[in-house]
């Protein structure tokens, strides 16, 4: 029989769930909580930007490690005071990606133009290019980036594997809350190994 771990702080130290949380899965595994209870507890709701830098492998490989640490650090100067500036409540980075979380989706997509424009006029050799996916819904407020769900596996799906660089892609719940902005102009877009609908957005000035 193999031996499995129950000790919800040394669970913690995985760092992926602080240990009240750990708690309550292992309660929930036990039938001591209803996962209904665990939805109850944790649930929130929040628009999620996901940007991925485009090309560090490439530039890791062309150019060196280092120089590819120096576009991604260039990427998060130019996005922290934007996405603090549009009402972001968390803003986490990992490797070389940045999520953002708000609690309107209109602020998230101006976020993304934002980024995509200041990115635009950037030179030099540490110049780079970001791709964004932005999902809303229901998350739980658990791990790192505290939206863990369907709705933050799609942003991210669309943000890391599916956007181009420069591009801003949509989850449908994100679609549907902003569809009727003047502003935007959305598009349909099918792409056969997705197993969901998603929309790209560019401004009407583009």
């Amino acid at each position: 029989m193999d031996e499995l771990l129950e000790d919800p702080k040394l669970l913690a130290g995985l760092c992926v769930w602080t240990e009240p949380v750990c708690e309550d899965l292992l309660a929930v595994e036990r039938g001591e909580l209803t996962e209904e209870g665990f939805r109850d507890r944790y649930l929130h709701r929040k628009a999620i930007l996901v940007l991925d830098i485009t090309g560090f492998t490439t530039t890791a490989l062309k150019s060196s490690e280092v120089h590819a640490f120096l576009r991604i650090l260039n990427v998060q100067k130019l996005c922290q005071p934007i996405l603090q500036r549009r009402g972001a409540s968390l803003i986490r980075a990992f490797a070389d990606d940045i999520v953002a979380l708000f609690d309107d989706p209109n602020a998230a997509l101006d976020a993304a133009f934002e980024i995509h424009e200041g990115l635009a006029r950037r030179t030099g050799i540490y110049q780079a290019a970001g791709c964004i996916g932005i999902g809303y819904g229901d998350v739980f407020a658990i791990g790192p980036n505290l939206a863990m769900g369907n709705e933050m596996n799609c942003a991210s799906k669309l943000g890391e594997d599916t956007a181009c660089a420069g591009e801003t892609l949509l989850t449908e719940n994100a679609y549907e809350q902003l569809r009727d902005r003047g502003d935007v102009r959305c598009e349909l877009r099918a792409v056969d190994e997705l197993p969901f609908k998603f929309f790209s957005a560019t401004p009407n000035s583009a």
